[in-house]
């Protein structure tokens, strides 16, 4: 039996209430129930989004207890250690873990199992080896200039590149996984499993009396990736063999690089974008105004998740409409998601401003100096979610190049303000650097889906071109 949203509503709400919620749970009903592309989309994107905001609670709560156990100079170690581990194995995937989401419906819709079994292996592999290529890389990078690195960054670091190749083979099955609408096992490891693990972790280390420094959280965060990562292994190879019978395989790895690179371009961009403002303010200030700094951007994230969580959901039906003869299915469907990204962050930006000082406080004393900054670093969120997921709508339709294009110029226009301002301004610096260039990323990838596919991604714009329209 099918769970009903409009039975349930009928049941739990007055008889006015649940006739004027008619028109709100109908539509409910058909995202959970239908059998169509747009509705498991829609349902992956509704699941995302539920982990996302249990994500935000668990990485909300983990951080204030990592800030109190550690000491604001402490953490921002931490902090500065773990995003770059977590950006450096993000970029380490080289682009396959987009890559799969296009490939295997891809293949899968042709019914090419020979390449489908090969990207699905050689994906694996390549990642896990490039990685663990990069991750030795790092560590003689940080050998070779530990004279201008901070003598309490050296060792956190040099044990921060051991998570290397498991963060990258984690976000490759994460990619696996989404490519075949597999909700949980896409999401669950990275933003449910893993954080809790580390907090787990954290806590049984200092029950066993180790000091609460940096050193100590990051072997607890390494513990708990390679614990996650294995778990996702099994989990997505069981489910594969389980799915696709057993036959030979087509390895293509040349195409797939080439297609995948310009992809990885598009992917470092982003991922440095996003998270350029915490390593710009560790080059320039102390590990404490990293603390800060890092809290303030925790704060925020309960508004971003509704961007990932529609991205999460949507990038594989984009692929597969690309691949149909109707263009007007994918502007409709483009539109929707748009919507579907922008309404509920700016509700959550609201949220977030109302609520901001207290949460800030959670962290600890000296945090709430960040709340300001809020009011800034919120204008660049609401900018991006109104034109939903642009960038995802482009890889997936093989405009891949351009796209990386504008991620390196709104790179560039990041490092460059902050470079400018934060020497100037500090935090404040950093913060209205950040909002400058997501407000100058939401305006062009907009221009250029408008003109390479003729939709008109944006909130408030009208759907004027044609086939768009109902």
């Amino acid at each position: 039996m099918r769970f009903s949203a409009a039975m349930t509503a009928e049941r739990l709400l007055p008889k006015w209430l649940a006739h004027r919620a008619e028109p709100v749970v109908t539509r409910i009903d058909a995202l959970i129930s239908s059998d169509s592309g747009s509705g498991a989309a829609g349902r992956v994107t509704l699941y995302a989004f539920l982990v996302r905001i249990a994500n935000a609670v668990i990485a909300f709560a983990s951080q204030v207890l990592l800030a109190r156990w550690l000491g604001a100079f402490e953490y921002g170690i931490f902090v500065l250690v773990w995003v770059t581990m977590v950006i450096v194995g993000n970029l380490s995937c080289l682009g396959f873990h987009t890559s799969v989401i296009r490939f295997v419906p891809q293949y899968r819709e042709a019914g090419k199992l020979a390449e489908l079994r090969g990207i699905l292996l050689t994906s694996r592999l390549f990642v896990l080896l490039a990685s663990s290529a990069i991750a030795v890389a790092g560590a003689v990078g940080i050998w070779l200039f530990r004279g201008s690195i901070e003598s309490y960054y050296i060792v956190p670091f040099y044990l921060g590149v051991v998570c290397l190749p498991m963060v990258a083979l984690s976000d490759l099955l994460q990619g696996i996984a989404r490519a075949n609408a597999w909700a949980s096992a896409a999401l669950a490891p990275t933003y449910l499993i893993r954080p809790m693990l580390i907090l787990v972790f954290m806590a049984g280390a200092l029950a066993l009396d180790y000091p609460p420094t940096a050193l100590t959280a990051v072997l607890a965060a390494i513990a708990a990736t390679y614990a996650t990562t294995i778990y996702q292994l099994v989990n997505v190879t069981t489910r594969i063999d389980r799915k696709i019978e057993p036959g030979p395989r087509t390895v293509s790895l040349r195409f797939w690089i080439a297609v995948s690179l310009p992809i990885f371009l598009v992917e470092s961009f982003f991922f440095l974008l996003t998270n350029a403002d915490v390593l710009m303010v560790g080059m320039y200030l102390s590990p404490d105004d990293v603390a800060v700094y890092f809290a303030t951007v925790k704060t925020l994230a309960i508004a971003h998740f509704v961007y990932f969580a529609v991205k999460a959901g949507v990038a594989q039906r984009y692929a597969h409409l690309a691949q149909e003869k109707d263009p007007g299915k994918l502007a409709r469907f483009a539109r929707e998601t748009v919507n579907w990204t922008f309404f509920p962050t700016l509700l959550m930006a609201v949220a977030i401003l109302v609520i901001g000082k207290p949460m800030l406080l959670l962290f600890g004393p000296g945090f709430d100096a960040g709340y300001p900054l809020l009011f800034v670093l919120i204008l660049g969120v609401v900018a991006r979610a109104a034109v939903g997921p642009a960038e995802s709508l482009l890889t997936m339709t093989g405009h891949q190049n351009i796209c990386a294009a504008a991620y390196a110029a709104t790179l560039a226009l990041n490092i460059g303000l902050n470079v400018i301002l934060i020497p100037q301004f500090w935090l404040w610096g950093a913060a209205i650097a950040t909002a400058l260039a997501m407000t100058f990323e939401a305006a062009v990838l907009a221009f250029i889906v408008w003109s390479k596919q003729g939709i008109v991604m944006a909130v408030f714009l009208p759907a004027s071109v044609t086939g768009e329209a109902d």
